[in-house]
């Protein structure tokens, strides 16, 4: 399957880098004992905002797109250090970033969905590269301040909002319709996907294994059941009644 991959316009790349951009120096603000100076905000915003368009473009083996214009390093870098000097003012507007950061999302996931369908990439793929365009940021961001990838926690479905969008888009252009259409339909899923996620607060369940349950064996000669672990590891014959012996006195 191929085809032109969706163009947007510069403006609104370059909004979508400067949100990402932002977030990373908020992020990056809650750890004040790492002591990073300007420059480690800078690289911090510049890795969250436009990081995951240029793991994309590395595995497509094309010259990143962030590097084709001169105004994604700048507006990367004045986000992120923006960021951390009105950390107080973001905060008390974090919905609105939550909102906007929902709808770049759904931007990064379509252009990265679509541009790899253009390279003739299968659909899996092509989903894959969808996602990773709309996450690799955040990845970024946690392996350079050293901290567990929020991603593979237990949090609202930042990762699955962007497959759900990315999916849809395969689906719609496989079926033949419009590339906008299709792109449309990602933006909007993801966005609406991500926003209740963070209302309601979805999550995917923790990690389980499946056990199964051992019959616990019996003392030969006794009767007796061991109880181990969690029982305190204690004896008790199951046949047995109340006790019946007289309480001992006390001298």
């Amino acid at each position: 399957m191929t085809g032109a991959p969706l163009i947007i316009p510069l403006w609104a790349d370059l909004l979508a880098v400067g949100i990402g951009s932002l977030q990373g120096a908020l992020f990056a603000a809650q750890f004040r004992d790492r002591r990073l100076d300007l420059l480690g905000v800078a690289l911090i915003g510049i890795a969250t905002g436009f990081g995951g368009g240029i793991v994309r473009d590395v595995l497509l083996g094309q010259v990143p797109a962030a590097l084709d214009s001169n105004g994604y390093l700048p507006v990367a870098t004045a986000s992120a250090l923006i960021g951390m000097l009105l950390e107080r003012l973001f905060h008390r507007l974090r919905h609105l970033i939550t909102v906007l950061d929902a709808l770049t999302i759904g931007l990064f996931g379509a252009i990265g969905t679509t541009k790899a369908l253009a390279f003739g990439l299968p659909e899996i793929p092509a989903i894959f590269l969808g996602v990773i365009t709309a996450v690799g940021g955040s990845i970024l961001r946690d392996l350079l301040l050293n901290v567990p990838i929020a991603l593979m926690s237990v949090g609202s479905l930042y990762a699955v909002a962007a497959l759900v969008g990315a999916t849809s888009l395969v689906v719609i252009v496989a079926l033949g319709g419009d590339i906008l259409l299709a792109a449309t339909a990602c933006v909007v899923l993801t966005f609406v996907v991500r926003v209740l996620a963070v209302l309601f607060k979805w999550t995917l369940p923790e990690q389980v294994s499946l056990r199964r349950r051992r019959p616990r064996p019996i003392e030969p000669g006794t009767g007796n059941i061991p109880i181990t672990g969690e029982d305190r590891q204690v004896t008790r014959r199951p046949t047995d009644g109340p006790s019946t012996r007289p309480p001992r006195s006390r001298p």
